[in-house]
């Protein structure tokens, strides 16, 4: 099965719940045809670049999905006939990207190793000196 990357922007006057909902319906679609979904993940509310149907924010949800090409149709016409999606984007790609959070959650972990790293060094001088 291929890999997609899907990215909807739903209207701002519905709930963060409602949100949720819509994605786990989404979730159902892509596994009824055969898919499933990797990863979803709920970037919250933002302020969009330019108003889209009058609206100025928008909720953005990422789905990773690992699916014949015939699920993501599927996906994309259910979207179509939602009012409450303003834009959808799916991607095709070769392999997931890590997200922001996870990559941010590596590098503090990397930097935490490189300060054990140097004071373990530090450390060593100190106790060859005073034998």
């Amino acid at each position: 099965m291929a890999l997609y990357e899907h990215m909807l922007i739903a209207r701002q006057d519905i709930s963060a719940q409602a949100v949720d909902a819509l994605a786990t319906h989404l979730k159902t679609i892509v596994e009824g045809e055969g898919g499933q979904v990797e990863k979803q993940e709920y970037w919250g509310l933002r302020t969009l670049s330019y108003r889209i149907k009058k609206n100025r924010k928008g909720h953005y949800v990422l789905l990773n999905i690992s699916a014949p090409a015939n699920a993501v149709q599927e996906l994309e016409r259910q979207l179509k006939i939602n009012e409450d999606v303003l834009r959808y984007i799916t991607v095709k790609v070769n392999a997931f990207e890590q997200s922001n959070a996870s990559k941010k959650r590596d590098r503090e972990r990397e930097r935490e190793r490189e300060a054990k790293g140097e004071d373990a060094k530090a450390e060593e001088p100190a106790e060859g000196a005073a034998k």
